[in-house]
């Protein structure tokens, strides 16, 4: 989340009011400190209450509600009622049906909904798919009414698993859903899923795999595995981090404060074009084509090789070595990827393998400014590596 989207969403709310998401929390702890005997006053119950009568209502149509609302009706807005009071409409909604019975405030700063739907899976409440198909419908709302309509089955079964949710932050996502930059909303979701967080020392080898970089840890023999195949090839082309089917099988490390801005790093979209490039690499191929060790240098050599000694003679070498060389001369590592899609299916027909680690390093650093000669390195190793494996 920029600051300026921050700025812009609090600042057609009233400013020297909280939300009403954010008064329960404060009247919450007034409560505690004065040891009242019911966890809220009758000002925050008589709300809780309208917000629960105007779930299934029309932002704007609901009289007990104005009261709550902090974002003002323009004298313009008659016609149409603004977005960002829409989008509030729906979150107070979405938090009076989360807080309906629950004793301590759902409101949970800091809580985005990809961390809301991780603690649900490890609170055991739902299997992991149960959990991710819950999640992926919502990311794959179409609108703003398709997303609020998954979210009012999916705010049920936090509350049941006593798992809070950051209001004010949805508060700015259903803002921004209708908009163009709903990608970083989408990104910041699964980058909150698929956080690993810090495992503990007990998981061992079971923690080790789940972390472990998808294709690596690849089974071909596993009953999901073509569907998991399927899931991550409908990446292909897309901007990386918004396709929620691909969110259960990202790895990517970094810091919590990145995940929850949805940022797009480097290390994210060399995952991103690796799974994809993987997933076309390995489809109809019963074992492993992640190869340790075959850099794209030894992988064309061996293809040239192989063409030298059946039919397409020296001039299928020729042409396998005019098109390798079109894809060292890539610019940056947008280049470099588009050219790979087009060799992955000379390498998957042939069955040669690749070293997805590799290549994945590759896509990270080859136009990184703080690795001025990188690209470079790679050019002069994967040359070297593809007049060793075409000539051996």
């Amino acid at each position: 989340m920029t600051t300026s989207s921050t700025v812009s969403v609090r600042s057609a709310a009233d400013p020297t009011r909280l939300f009403f998401w954010e008064e329960v929390v404060q009247d919450w702890q007034t409560g505690r400190e004065q040891e009242r005997h019911s966890a809220f006053s009758e000002y925050i119950a008589r709300n809780l209450r309208a917000l629960r009568e105007g779930a299934a209502q029309e932002a704007g149509t609901v009289p007990s509600m104005r009261s709550v609302h902090r974002v003002p009706m323009r004298d313009d807005s008659v016609e149409r009622l603004p977005g960002q009071y829409i989008a509030e409409h729906h979150t107070l909604t979405l938090f009076g049906l989360h807080q309906h019975a629950a004793s301590e405030p759902v409101h949970r700063p800091g809580t985005g909904l990809g961390t809301a739907c991780l603690l649900l899976r490890h609170s055991g409440a739902l299997t992991q798919a149960a959990v991710e198909r819950r999640l992926i419908a919502a990311a794959t709302a179409q609108d703003l009414h398709e997303l609020v309509q998954h979210l009012q089955r999916l705010v049920p079964l936090l509350r049941q698993a006593g798992v809070g949710l950051d209001y004010t932050r949805l508060f700015r996502e259903l803002a921004r859903w209708d908009e163009p930059d709903r990608n970083q909303v989408l990104r910041s979701w699964g980058l909150q899923y698929t956080d690993p967080g810090t495992p503990a020392e007990a998981d061992g080898e079971r923690a080790a795999k789940e972390r472990a970089p998808y294709w690596v840890a690849f089974d071909p023999g596993a009953p999901d595995a073509g569907a998991e195949l399927a899931a991550l090839r409908s990446g292909a082309g897309r901007e990386p981090g918004t396709v929620a089917a691909m969110w259960a099988f990202h790895r990517t490390r970094m810091a919590s404060e990145w995940r929850n801005k949805g940022s797009l790093t480097r290390d994210l979209s060399a995952e991103h074009n690796v799974l994809t490039l993987f997933a076309r690499h390995q489809q109809t191929h019963s074992r492993p084509m992640h190869i340790a060790g075959n850099s794209p240098g030894t992988a064309a050599g061996l293809l040239a090789r192989k063409a030298a000694v059946e039919s397409e003679g020296r001039a299928g070498t020729a042409a396998l070595e005019r098109r390798f060389g079109v894809l060292l001369t890539s610019a940056d590592a947008d280049e470099l990827a588009m050219h790979l899609r087009s060799f992955i299916p000379l390498l998957s027909q042939a069955g040669v393998g690749l070293d997805y680690n590799l290549l994945r390093t590759a896509l990270r650093t080859w136009d990184d400014p703080r690795r001025p000669d990188a690209a470079t390195g790679w050019r002069q190793r994967w040359d070297r590596d593809f007049h060793v494996a075409a000539t051996s």
